[in-house]
């Protein structure tokens, strides 16, 4: 016997749960475009590997 009416406890439920979906999905767009816009300036993503970076060791000067 399927229940036919819906107490006001289950649609407050409904909005609370639709709420924290579209938070989530917004939580989500934000991550995805900051990574696209970082991936589109073109900075350097090296990672730390505990390896010197060629980019970021200062230039010898030769003694000449």
């Amino acid at each position: 016997m399927p229940i036919t009416q819906t107490h006001d406890l289950h649609k407050r439920r409904m909005g609370r749960n639709i709420g924290v979906a579209l938070s989530l999905v917004g939580f989500a767009a934000i991550v995805f475009g900051l990574t696209i816009a970082k991936i589109r300036e073109g900075a350097s993503m090296e990672a730390y590997d505990h390896t010197p970076r060629v980019s970021i060791t200062p230039p010898v000067e030769t003694g000449q």
